[in-house]
C-alpha cells in the first residue's frame, strides 16, 4: 500500500504574487525621480549632452553630497547638485539679468526717496535682487538674480570675482608712481587694498580691475592718489561683458555666460 504523500495547501489568506509590470514599477518608483542629470547639466551651459555624460562618469558631479552616476535622475526643487564641488542651480524659476545701470540709478529693491531703483528696470517677476553695489552715479553692468546661493559667493570676498571699470579722472595724466602705488595697494580708512590691475590707455583715463567688494572703492583709491573720479563705468564682471548693451538695457544670461560665472564664483582668491 503506498503511503500518499502531503502536500501544504496555500494558506487560503496567502496573496497572491503581483504581476511582473507591478513590481517593477514599484522597483521603479523607489529611485530618484526627477529630471535625468545630465539634461539638467546641459540646460544649464555644461556643454552638450554627451559632454554633460562623460562629466558625469569622471566622478566630477556629486548630488546631495554622493558621487552621481549615469542614468541619475534629480529633484530640482530640493536636490544640490554640484560640479568639481561647486554648486550650481538646478532650481526651476531661476533666472539672471544682466543690466547696464544708467546714472541717477540706485542699486536697491526700494528706496525711500522715491528714485529709480535698478529692480523697477527689469522683469516684476520673477523678483529679483542686485548683486553687490554701483553707487547711484556709477553706471555699467550689474548682475541681478533670484539666485541667493550663487549671489552670496559671487560677493563672498573669499572668491573675488574681478570687476573691471573704465575711470575718468581729474588732473590730467596719472603719474607711473601714483599708478604703480594703485597696481601694490592703497592705505584707505579701512585698510589696504589687495593690488588691482591698473593701466592708462589714455592720459587721465585709467582701466582699473579689482576683486573686493568695498564701498565706493574705486573713487576712493583714486582720491588716494590725488585724482578724483570724474566718470566710472563698470565694463566688466568676471568674464561677463557687453558694448552693445546701453544703458538701461538688460538681457539674460546665456547658458555659457552662467557656467562661466559659477566657475569663478567657485574659485577662491589666488587659486
Amino acid at each position: 500500500m503506498h503511503r500518499r504523500e502531503h502536500i501544504p495547501r496555500r494558506a487560503a489568506h496567502a496573496a497572491p504574487e503581483r504581476p511582473l509590470w507591478e513590481q517593477w514599477a514599484a522597483e521603479s518608483a523607489a529611485l530618484p525621480q526627477g529630471e535625468r542629470l545630465q539634461k539638467v547639466l546641459a540646460t544649464r551651459g555644461w556643454g552638450s549632452r554627451r559632454v554633460c555624460e562623460e562629466l558625469i562618469a569622471s566622478g566630477r558631479v556629486t548630488v546631495n553630497g554622493d558621487v552621481a552616476v549615469l542614468g541619475r535622475r534629480v529633484d530640482t526643487e530640493h536636490d544640490r547638485v554640484e560640479v568639481d564641488g561647486v554648486p550650481i542651480g538646478v532650481r526651476p524659476g531661476l533666472v539672471y539679468y544682466l543690466l547696464n545701470k544708467p546714472l541717477g540709478v540706485v542699486t536697491t529693491a526700494s528706496d525711500p526717496q522715491g528714485r529709480p531703483t535698478v529692480v523697477d528696470l527689469v522683469p516684476a517677476e520673477p523678483r529679483v535682487y542686485p548683486v553687490g553695489r554701483l553707487d547711484v552715479n556709477t553706471s555699467g553692468l550689474l548682475l541681478l538674480t533670484n539666485d541667493g546661493a550663487l549671489a552670496q559667493r559671487l560677493t563672498h570676498p573669499s572668491h573675488g570675482v574681478e570687476k573691471e571699470y573704465l575711470v575718468e579722472v581729474a588732473g590730467g595724466a596719472v603719474a607711473q608712481g601714483k599708478l604703480r602705488s594703485l597696481r601694490e595697494g592703497i592705505e584707505l580708512d579701512d585698510g589696504m587694498t589687495a593690488p588691482a590691475q591698473v593701466s592708462q590707455p589714455t592720459p587721465g583715463v585709467l582701466r582699473i580691475t579689482i576683486h573686493e567688494g568695498r564701498n565706493r572703492q574705486v573713487r576712493r583709491m583714486c582720491e588716494a592718489i590725488g585724482h578724483p573720479v570724474e566718470r566710472l563705468v563698470r565694463v566688466r564682471i568676471g568674464s561677463l561683458s557687453d558694448r552693445s548693451l546701453k544703458p538701461g538695457e538688460w538681457r539674460e544670461l546665456t547658458p555659457a555666460e552662467l557656467k562661466a560665472l559659477v566657475e569663478a564664483a567657485g574659485s577662491p582668491v589666488g587659486s
